[in-house]
């Protein structure tokens, strides 16, 4: 009885505190203060340890589990380009941290639209390249991110790809923002988080000078081929949920084995809510469980 309440209380949360933020009548100066407060209640782990670093000339958090690491997850935050940090997303880093027994690396990667594309995609593929040049091997690391980041993290493997270098073990996608045109979101009948005026002013912000149909800002016009296993959860809530199952239908075009989890009455990124929200820390294990399966022996 409790968690139907909780789920009830949350969505209004959402609704009334949150998606006003993420309006274009706020100042984004003031937008950045505002979701800074709004993401303390994702509280993380006890025993999770953070700490400060650089990687590639890019500043990052790395989250790292009690026990000793069997993999990394390059985590990728959201906040369609122009908001969020790696300060923001420290509870869901902790909580996959935790759950999947990885350290993850949260960069605070350049935002728009002090820094449009491709400041984000050069920025998590300095990361990345700095990892694997510390020892790290390549199928020890996993990619995921949430809403933009997710979007982030399949335009970094596609990058990689091209370039022939050595691709992550798996990637996971939380809620991810596929298609910047915005030609088909979704339009369900309960949105608590977000405006598509809101993510069309960020479309343009980020794109700046480039055609927001190019792939490497929309991955869904992309060509997927050979990328790692992907996994995808969104909610039935959420205007991007046709950006998700595009997505997955995309991947499966192109021969990516792909799992596609949509979670009823769930809203953008709900995962934030693990260790409160029963489904929500259902959803985090399931990730942890997927990104656990894929990493090296």
């Amino acid at each position: 009885m409790f968690q139907p309440l909780l789920e009830a209380g949350l969505r209004q949360t959402m609704h009334r505190l949150v998606r006003p933020m993420l309006s274009n009548a706020v100042p984004l100066s003031l937008q950045r203060r505002l979701v800074r407060q709004a993401y303390r209640s994702s509280v993380p782990p006890r025993d999770v340890r953070f700490r400060k670093d650089d990687l590639g000339n890019v500043p990052v958090l790395r989250a790292t589990p009690a026990q000793p690491a069997i993999g990394t997850i390059l985590y990728l935050h959201g906040g369609g380009y122009i908001i969020g940090s790696a300060a923001t997303h420290k509870g869901i880093a902790g909580h996959l941290a935790k759950l999947s027994g990885c350290e993850v690396i949260v960069p605070d990667y350049r935002l728009a639209p002090e820094h449009p594309y491709p400041a984000a995609p050069d920025d998590a593929e300095s990361v990345y390249r700095a990892l694997l040049s510390q020892g790290i091997p390549a199928s020890s690391v996993a990619l995921a991110g949430d809403s933009a980041g997710g979007g982030l993290s399949l335009v970094l493997a596609m990058r990689l790809r091209d370039q022939n270098k050595p691709l992550p073990s798996s990637i996971t996608c939380f809620s991810p923002w596929t298609d910047l045109t915005q030609q088909q979101l979704y339009q369900p009948e309960c949105e608590p988080v977000l405006h598509a005026s809101w993510t069309k002013n960020a479309a343009r912000l980020y794109g700046g000078q480039t055609p927001l149909t190019n792939p490497m800002i929309s991955p869904v016009f992309g060509d997927l081929t050979g990328l790692p296993p992907l996994l995808i959860q969104v909610g039935s809530q959420e205007i991007l949920l046709n950006d998700a199952t595009r997505l997955a239908a995309v991947a499966k075009r192109d021969g990516v084995d792909t799992t596609l989890e949509i979670y009823n009455s769930l809203w953008h990124v709900f995962q934030v809510h693990s260790s409160q929200l029963d489904r929500a820390t259902e959803a985090m294990a399931v990730a942890a469980d997927h990104i656990r399966r894929h990493l090296a022996g």
